[in-house]
């Protein structure tokens, strides 16, 4: 039993009612509601991500984006309205909000500040109460009623864009600003206008907001005062006259005026302006202009839809293109609206999109999607298709392999039903009027067969396509899909029927209706087979298991049944909630329903009570109809939401169809029609390429010609040219020359000008260089008399300084001896104390080794711990000798660095503190040393009390080893009777094993005698061949003798020779006589070896049979032998674990742990330790015995698994 997995993969639709509910999060990801989900949705890898919301809610009603889009608020209706936080990485919930102090069950919008740490919500009716809150902190800071009339609703609430405490609320006769300060809302001052409805508005900057009504005009109000009015229908106006109007009766209008009055959905801020939706599908741009900051009407964008269909032009009448919110992408390249259908419509703003002064016209984001009740879901076999129909009167195919919509249909009526034909290629469908057969085309749905069922709200095609039933009234009518015969009408029901299904081999249809009956119906007789009526459970749908045998159905009872034999075996209850919908898959493991409140439920199956399920929720509503894909991979499910659902599905096993197995259909139908004007319309074409080629070669001819005149022109222009440049070329080497020889001229005087100088240059710098040799020499004499001076100096400084260094040297000698006095006086003082600390530690040591003689043996690791904390302290005591002698050795360095005492008299100070800080260390050493020695002489003496305690438990302990003899002795006993049962079963093995070895000898034996017989047969046969060849020589000689038949004298002559050679004597005779008794003897001996062989074999069979009985059984009573064996072990190890447990507690003794018990004598306590060493060696011969018993074979050769391993268990 398991419960299948579902996850969910896509959903088409859109919750058209929620306030904002479209918001860009990136240039590429928008997020938009979904039946009870929100939907990530990247526009250009069409990959959807989904964040589910509440499970208890009532459904969406507003959401917001964080300025910094990295979170989103979603309202919920409930019981108490709340909002709900997510986090749009992770998709996980961040927070949740709500209060006491709204009295409403919902918010009717929602906004963030400009950094994300505040929101504003706007409760609905009664109170229409607005709360300030501090989200992160989940606190609502302030609280006000922007509608003191109930009737008046109020519609939105945004924030100032540069201040998180200003925002602005809007609504019928409700045009407020209020500010946040210490605690409280405060309304701001508004120049007074007549009440309108005010039905949005956007913040155009931080002081300027424009305001949206219900009659087609927008207000601009700046810092708090009415500045201008736009009409929508008309060209701008900002005239005084118009400011009085407004002012005096806002709304009222000149004829011309109200003639067309298209109010004011939407309006959004951009950098240029703003945009504004009016009427019915139509969005304006107006940007600001150079005229005293006045905005103008610049573009129209409009919604496409059809003029031709009545069912568009009744939306267009009843205002469903309304577009109700518009959002701009980050980079503001993209718009992105969603209408009051329940449709997303995009457009570029950037590129040849938008011309200005044209109209432009959205695209479907992704594609068109239900805006109304889905009534008919079914999904086809052989293609990956999904049909669904609505009551917005649309037949719309869907390819779930792709998630794209394929066709779509708009028709006169309401669609009720739905069916698709398992080859994909029709498709039938229930209207109000008729049942319609229809074929798919590649680009069109076109009926050819009508069926006069009117409001048929129940139609399924079989399994193998070659018939399909629909319900009509409380009859289901049977049809042949190729001849369109009704072959059966299948008559019972007294109530509608609501669900009809086929069995899987085509042979049955089970139904369900409000009757509350669940028919089994024979598709062969038209006869009921089997029936189950509960009147009080009207049902709604059932499904068949894959053999038929069960049936699965829900209804308003609010359960679940399980339906076999025409009896109901289990009734599953869904806790409160009406199961609307059941799916079982093909394969029979998987089963899910669906619910009333729009969520969806995975059941484990086989069915238990009660029941266990998971439940998945995604529709805001009912669940209409379910369906799963042929292989098992995909459940739909469409609702009253008008969404349609796509889930992922397998079981725990992960079993089912692989992608790569499924292989479907690609071929489509085209009309006889479409094709012939596809062919006509691809020959005219052909032929237009035609002639196109002949013109196209024309006019390169014509280009050709062209060509060749323009470059026999340019060829005549360009030998002029070059004519006239050699002309100036000629003209130009002329002048070179004749300006090379006047250049020539000049250098030629240059030459001897820079010569005539350089000769002047160079005997004036001679005259020089004498001059600063001169120099040269006076300065050499004068340094070396400078050299001389202060080597003399150097000579006088030098011996100065040796003075001064001997008198220095003698001073710190004494200064040296003095110090040295000073240590050895410290040096004989710490050998007293090492003397006192000796002694101390001997009288300690001697007083430990006197109480130590007097604790018990149990207790020497106590007192070996304690032996070695004293060899600690005197291993201390030497470590500081070490340091004193380290002390000495650098006072000794000293010595030998008197001659550096001018760089280290300070390090020479230095170290003699050290030293004296040391020896008062030592000192303070000492003295915790005597401390410490005070302590371990009381803790020895709480050792003796602890002592005396321990042995109060004395009794305890021989208790103990009393039990344990007690259960020792009856496991001593049942191991002995296990091996005696194990030696007796040993000797029985060794005696089957002595049969089989004498059976093995008898059947060799047997084998050689029937090896001896086949050789000596072999023989005889050899003798009859050597007897057939003497008989054929005989025959030839005898005929050679018949030659001579008239020669008696030659005739006697061969047949003496004849006689020689083949007559024998009577002996010979004789033997062979004697030959044909022993051939007669050989073959009754084989014949009564072979029947010996034949009775072997026989008995060989017998006895290994018995034998093979008597291992079977002997090995069963060697593995209970076993599970006994090992039963003993886990016992021995369980006394171990015992035993283990006293020798702890008896360490535990050995280390002071206080336990009760009454006082026991020395003497006493050894005979315990006696007693338990005793047991100890009882304890290790059994373990002996019991390891020659588990190593001693068993009767199958095998050994049992060491003792070790036993215990390591």
């Amino acid at each position: 039993m398991a419960i299948a997995i579902a996850n969910l993969r896509h959903v088409f639709g859109l919750k058209g009612d929620v306030a904002n509910n479209v918001a860009f999060q990136d240039e590429q990801s928008i997020i938009y509601p979904s039946g009870s989900n929100c939907v990530l949705y990247n526009i250009e890898t069409k990959i959807q991500k989904f964040i589910s919301n509440n499970d208890k809610s009532g459904g969406m009603t507003a959401m917001a984006l964080t300025p910094n889009k990295r979170y989103i608020a979603v309202a919920e209706k409930g019981e108490k309205a709340t909002i709900t936080i997510y986090d749009l990485q992770t998709l996980r919930k961040k927070k949740v909000l709500t209060t006491t102090d709204v009295q409403s069950q919902q918010y009717v919008s929602l906004a963030f500040s400009p950094d994300s740490k505040y929101l504003v919500s706007q409760g609905a009716r009664p109170d229409w109460t607005l709360l300030y809150w501090a989200w992160e902190k989940s606190k609502a800071m302030a609280s006000i009623r922007t509608s003191t009339n109930v009737s008046n609703e109020v519609y939105q609430v945004s924030f100032n864009p540069n201040d998180n405490a200003q925002f602005c609320v809007v609504g019928n006769g409700v045009f407020k600003t209020y500010k946040y300060h210490e605690g409280t809302l405060k309304a701001n001052p508004i120049q007074k206008i007549e009440p309108q409805n005010f039905l949005c508005h956007t913040w155009l900057s931080e002081d300027r907001i424009v305001v949206g009504t219900d009659t087609g005009r927008m207000l601009l109000f700046e810092g708090q005062e009415y500045k201008r009015d736009f009409n929508v229908a008309g060209p701008t106006t900002a005239d005084s006259t118009t400011r009085e109007r407004v002012n005096t009766a806002a709304g009222q209008s000149d004829s011309s005026e109200n003639k067309i009055q298209l109010p004011v959905l939407a309006l959004t801020k951009y950098s240029k302006g703003f945009l504004c939706s009016a009427g019915n599908g139509v969005v304006y741009m107006y940007e600001r202009t150079d005229e005293r900051e006045l905005y103008k009407k610049a573009r129209e964008i409009r919604v496409p839809f059809s003029t031709d269909s009545a069912q568009s032009t009744a939306n267009m009448k009843g205002g469903l293109h309304e577009i109700m919110h518009m959002t701009i992408s980050p980079s503001e390249e993209t718009i992105i609206a969603s209408t009051r259908n329940n449709q997303l419509y995009t457009i570029g703003l950037t590129g040849a999109e938008i011309s200005k002064g044209e109209h432009s016209l959205f695209e479907a984001l992704s594609q068109p999607f239900h805006y109304d009740q889905i009534t008919g879901l079914d999904v086809c076999t052989r293609k990956p298709l999904v049909a669904t129909c609505s009551l917005d009167r649309t037949v719309r195919i869907w390819n779930y392999d792709n998630n794209s919509l394929d066709l779509t249909k708009e028709f006169q009526e309401e669609a009720f039903s739905v069916a698709l034909h398992p080859s994909g290629l029709y498709v039938l469908v229930g209207f109000s009027d008729k049942l319609r057969l229809m074929n798919i085309l590649i680009d069109d749905i076109q009926p050819f067969k009508e069926f006069t069922i009117r409001g048929c709200r129940e139609c399924q095609f079989s399994n193998g396509g070659h018939l399909f039933a629909a319900v009509h009234g409380n009859v289901i009518q049977l049809y042949a899909t190729y001849t369109f015969e009704n072959v059966g009408n299948l008559k019972g029901h007294n109530g509608k029927v609501r669900s009809i299904i086929w069995s899987q081999d085509d042979s049955k249809i089970i139904s369900c209706g409000v009757d509350g009956a669940v028919y089994e119906w024979s598709v062969y007789t038209s006869k009921r087979e089997g029936e189950s009526v509960l009147k009080t459970c009207s049902y709604t749908c059932a499904a068949v298991s894959p053999d038929g045998s069960t049936t699965f159905a829900v209804g308003s009872d609010k359960t679940l049944k399980e339906i076999s034999d025409s009896q109901i075996q289990k009734e599953v209850p869904a806790a409160d909630s009406v199961l609307t919908q059941v799916a079982i898959s093909r394969s029979g493991r998987m089963l899910f329903v669906g619910t009333a409140q729009g969520s969806i439920r995975a059941m484990k199956f086989p069915l238990t009570v009660p029941g266990d399920w998971v439940e998945h929720h995604c529709h805001a509503s009912s669940i209409t109809k379910m369906r799963i894909s042929y292989d098992d991979s995909y459940l739909f499910s469409v609702g009253e939401d008008a969404c349609l659902y796509t889930f992922k599905i397998m079981d725990k096993e992960g079993r089912g169809l692989k992608a790569k197995d499924i292989t479907y259909a690609e071929e489509i139908l085209i009309s006889k029609s479409d094709l012939q004007e596809k062919d006509t319309a691809m020959k005219e074409l052909k032929a237009r390429v035609s002639e196109l080629n002949m013109e196209n070669e024309y006019q390169l001819r014509l280009k050709d010609m062209n060509h060749h005149e323009k470059t026999k022109e340019l060829t005549e222009k360009f030998i002029q040219e070059m004519e006239s440049l050699k002309t100036k070329n000629q003209v130009l080497k002329t002048d070179k020359d004749k300006e090379e020889a006047k250049h020539e001229e000049e250098r030629q005087e240059l030459f001897e000008k820079h010569h005539q100088e350089l000769q002047d240059l160079e005997s004036a710098n001679n005259q020089k260089l004498m001059a600063e040799y001169e120099k040269y020499q006076e300065l050499q004499a004068k340094s070396q008399r400078m050299q001389e001076e202060y080597e003399r100096q150097l000579v006088a400084k030098s011996e100065s300084h040796k003075q001064a260094l001997r008198e220095q040297t003698e001073q710190y000698e004494s200064k040296l001896h003095e110090k040295i006095g000073q240590l050895e006086a410290s040096h004989d003082e710490m050998r007293q104390m090492m003397r006192i600390h000796e002694e101390t530690k001997k009288q300690i040591e001697e007083d430990g080794d006197r109480e130590i003689l007097d604790i018990k043996n149990m207790y020497e690791r106590r007192l070996r711990e304690e032996k070695e904390g004293n060899m600690r302290l005197t291993g201390e005591t030497g470590i500081m000798k070490k340091k004193f002698k380290s002390q000495e050795q650098e006072i000794e360095a000293l010595k030998s660095d008197i001659n550096n005492l001018n760089t280290e008299k300070n390090k020479l100070n230095s170290v003699i503190k050290s030293l004296e800080k040391d020896i008062m260390g030592l000192k303070k050493e000492i003295q915790e040393r005597d401390e410490t020695i005070q302590d371990k002489e009381k803790r020895i003496y709480d050792l003796k009390k602890k002592n005396q305690e321990l042995e109060k438990f004395k009794f305890v302990l021989d208790y103990k080893i009393r039990e344990l003899k007690k259960q020792i002795e009856p496991r001593e006993n049942d191991i002995k009777a296990m091996k005696d049962q194990i030696q007796e079963m040993d000797t029985e093995l060794e005696r089957y094993n002595k049969n089989n070895t004498a059976l093995d000898l008898k059947i060799e034996e047997s084998k050689q005698k029937l090896k001896a017989n086949k050789d000596e047969m072999a023989l005889q046969r050899q003798n009859v061949q050597d007897m057939e060849a003497e008989l054929k020589r005989f025959r030839t000689d005898l005929s050679n003798c018949v030659q001579y038949i008239q020669d008696p004298a030659q005739l006697k002559k061969s047949i003496v020779a004849l006689n020689t050679k083949y007559v024998q004597n009577e002996q010979s005779v004789e033997s062979a006589g004697m030959d044909v008794d022993i051939q007669k003897e050989y073959a009754r001996q084989r014949d009564h070896l072979e029947r010996s062989v034949a009775s072997f074999r026989k008995k060989l069979t017998k006895d290994a049979t018995i034998h093979r009985a008597d291992n079977v059984r002997i090995m069963q009573e060697n593995v209970s032998l076993i599970k006994e064996i090992n039963d003993l072990r886990r016992e021995l190890k369980i006394a171990r674990t015992q035993v283990h447990d006293l020798e702890a507690n008896s360490n535990v003794l050995k280390k002071g742990a206080p336990l009760p018990g009454p006082l026991l004598s020395t003497e006493e306590v050894d005979t315990t330790k006696k007693i338990v060493e005793i047991q100890k060696i009882e304890i290790k011969k059994l373990r002996d015995e019991l390891r020659q018993t588990l190593n001693r074979p068993l009767s199958n050769g095998q050994r049992l698994p060491p003792m070790e391993s036993i215990e390591a268990q």
